[in-house]
């Protein structure tokens, strides 16, 4: 078991080798106050809680950071998990301390895994944190990095949400950072629990075959040494195995097995200077064959995570293609720390340069007119997405999204270039509007002063928010009243889809609560924010559903003070029984039409409902359907009937499962395998490919009843890479 004392002192040695003439009695009173705090608390494996406080420490050590983020490392978890308030870590380690200690607390409450909505929330609340301070957000990433590594002692389900978690936030915002050596480390831990087979033939694999991969690595290392040390360059080289999540995407890209994989080699040469750099570069193309439309200069154009390096594969006489990033020492700490590096060579706190957090500026200005679910949609395409470099006629780099098109362009100049956009050029063509641009594309955006302005189908052609908010917000300044037809005429077409009357809105009592939950002034302000797309119809009704539901149902009850039908679960006390139709049996209905609703495929075992169509006899629902849910209402209630299934029936009915899997090559044959063992009839098997290496799986079968049902789904959920299931829709 870990002891308090060896991480103590590996703590300590980290300060020493990182911050030099750190102040180690402000430490050391940390760490007693800390310890005091969490005396009573043990980790998952039994050891004391105080080893988790001093390793982030120490990986804050280790990026570099300053004594202000070592403390609030230490102390992070004082306020959440203990009864230490913000006012005493103020008062006895400072203001900035406290507040990191503060932001890290609320990072902590966050929970990214639930809908939508909170999802932005909290999303939200972590870049107001790397607005402010970015150390927050450091501290944090520091805290999940420690608690991966730890992750053998949680139970399977938190290991799972966890890791994907981990693998949906924390690795990609490490890569937004720049810190790509804790995002590998993040990445592969995460893969030892969410792809456990592949994660251990990978790792079996390296392991057998690591004494020959070193020989090779070796000898390409000695090659570039002595050639680079002849020509009189200082130089560090030095080459290692991609990390294992790496290979993974490799392998599933490619379809390939590990025998059949080469490029999972790389080396690095670190030198003194930029025009080292380049001098290097000539002679690695001399010693080695270039692979062709495989160099990349991260140098005269970084990342928008501030890295650079220079990337060129080549291929040695061994026939064995690899990879060698070529960079200087600032721009190697840049690489493996990120902006946590900049602290190595910038004195001060953690506010870091208006440049390097712009990004993040960006993020909090273009999401002010998004809704939860755009919100989110426009993080995972700004934040987390491969970009794009093109430039401009006189030769400006312009950074954006992968799959961007001129209209993004055009915003990313200005807003006015965009609104006044009648067309665009790449490298000196005409191309269409939607053209997808590639890297080194030069893009010309061709206006007239007599534009009309952008297109409402420019919002779904554009991929960059930023693009998408500039739209949006001319809509809302230049066509306020168009905006209020089209959002008026959206907004009541959902009214009537969901079934409420329109009269609703102009209830005197009813109006001024509405708006309030919609938080608009007045119903044109509503309609004017849905016509420029700052809010959906979808979303709007949404929000005051139920509050029209309900006073429908009051004024209802003082017309006529009868309680309406209640439906209880299917009981054989309470139903007569009657002729069974369908496996089925309607109380006071004998021998109607039976069908089975589409929307949540009941089968025997479930419990269910009846609601009475027009002409189509009883259809059953589950008891939990959505669409069982609005039986209550006094409009429909005498259309809701008792049903139960009969309980001699046998026949198979129909059902459908949706799986959530990771994707990988010979997975519908595995479902399909486990499919034809069960002895089921399957109707339909679809599968689809989702962005990040997800797919899901449709199966749409016949069983006898929610028992064989269940045995089915848990065979499914044992399939390798099937990492969940729901009950799906015919």
């Amino acid at each position: 078991m870990e002891t308090f004392q060896d991480h103590y002192a590996s703590m300590r040695d980290s300060i020493a080798k990182h911050l030099p003439g750190a102040d180690m009695q402000l430490i050391d009173r940390a760490v007693e106050y800390a310890n005091v705090k969490h005396q009573f608390q043990k980790r998952k494996d039994g050891s004391p809680y105080i080893i988790h406080p001093l390793a982030v420490a120490e990986i804050v050590a280790e990026m570099g950071l300053d004594i202000d983020a070592i403390l609030g490392a230490l102390l992070h978890d004082c306020i959440e998990d203990t009864d230490a308030s913000h006012e005493d870590i103020e008062k006895i380690f400072g203001v900035t301390v406290a507040e990191l200690v503060e932001g890290v607390t609320k990072l902590t409450r966050a929970n990214f895994s639930t809908s939508e909505q909170a999802q932005m929330e909290n999303l939200r609340k972590m870049f107001m944190a790397m607005s402010k301070d970015i150390r927050v957000v450091l501290i944090k990433i520091a805290d999940r990095l420690h608690n991966m590594r730890t992750m053998q002692y949680q139970t399977p389900e938190k290991q799972i949400k966890k890791c994907q978690e981990t693998m949906d936030i924390y690795a990609p915002l490490a890569h937004r950072l720049g810190m790509q050596r804790i995002k590998w480390e993040l990445e592969d831990l995460s893969l030892r629990y969410l792809a456990p087979t592949a994660y251990d033939e990978i790792t079996s694999y390296l392991k057998a075959h690591e004494e020959q991969d070193e020989a090779f690595m070796r000898n390409i290392q000695e090659k570039i040494t002595q050639r680079l040390t002849g020509m009189g360059i200082r130089n560090k080289t030095y080459g290692r195995i991609k990390h294992v999540y790496s290979i993974y995407r490799k392998m599933q890209a490619q379809g390939k097995t590990m025998d059949e994989l080469y490029d999972i080699y790389a080396f690095r040469v670190i030198v003194d200077s930029i025009p080292d750099c380049y001098n290097v570069l000539g002679h690695v193309h001399d010693l080695f064959n270039l692979v062709p439309g495989r160099f990349k200069d991260y140098i005269s154009t970084p990342k928008p995570n501030m890295y650079q390096s220079l990337h060129t594969t080549v291929i040695g006489t061994e026939g064995i293609p690899f990879e060698v990033q070529i960079r200087t020492w600032e721009m190697h700490e840049t690489a493996e720390y990120g902006i946590a590096a900049h602290w190595k060579y910038k004195q001060g706190t953690g506010a870091g340069s208006e440049k390097d957090f712009e990004w993040v500026r960006r993020l909090l200005e273009s999401q002010q007119d998004s809704d939860a679910e755009e919100f989110v949609q426009s993080l995972k395409i700004d934040m987390f997405d491969d970009e794009v470099f093109v430039y401009t006629p006189k030769g400006r780099i312009v950074s954006l999204p992968a799959g961007s098109t001129p209209i993004d362009f055009a915003y990313a100049i200005h807003s006015g270039v965009g609104n006044a956009m009648i067309g665009a050029k790449i490298d000196n063509r005409i191309a269409n509007i939607d053209a997808k641009l590639k890297n080194g594309d030069i893009v010309e955006i061709l206006t007239s002063k007599a534009a009309k302005g952008p297109s409402r189908d420019w919002l779904t052609i554009c991929k960059s928010n930023q693009a998408r908010t500039k739209i949006k917000q001319w809509f809302k300044k230049e066509k306020r009243e168009e905006n209020i037809l089209h959002g008026r005429s959206s907004f009541e077409s959902e009214m009537k889809r969901e079934g409420l009357p329109l009269s609703a809105l102009s209830d005197p009592e009813l109006e001024s609560h509405l708006l309030k939950k919609l938080s608009f002034d007045n119903w044109d302000d509503m309609y004017a924010a849905i016509g420029y797309g700052g809010l959906t119809a979808t979303k709007a009704v949404g929000r005051i559903r139920d509050d029209i539901n309900r006073a429908l149902k009051a004024q209802a009850a003082e017309r006529m003070p009868v309680s309406p039908l209640r439906v209880r679960p299917d009981s054989d006390a309470v139903l007569q029984n009657r002729h069974a139709v369908n496996g089925v049996i309607v109380e006071d209905i004998d021998s109607c039409m039976i069908k089975f609703a589409k929307c949540c495929t009941p089968v025997p075992g479930d419990a269910i409902v009846g609601f009475i169509t027009k002409g189509y006899g009883v259809s059953i629902h589950r008891a939990d359907c959505p669409n069982a849910r609005n039986r209550e209402d006094p409009r429909q209630a005498a259309r809701w009937v008792r049903v139960r299934w009969a309980a001699e029936e046998e026949k198979p009915f129909e059902t459908t499962l949706e799986l959530d899997c990771i994707t990988r090559d010979g997975l519908l044959l595995d479902v399909a395998t486990v499919m034809t063992t069960a002895r089921v009839r399957v109707k339909e098997l679809v599968g689809k490919d989702l962005p990040g290496g997800r797919s899901t799986f449709t199966v749409r079968f016949e069983v006898k009843n929610v028992n064989e049902l269940e045995t089915i789904r848990q065979k499914l959920l044992n399939i390798r890479d099937v990492t969940g299931s729901r009950r799906g829709q015919n």
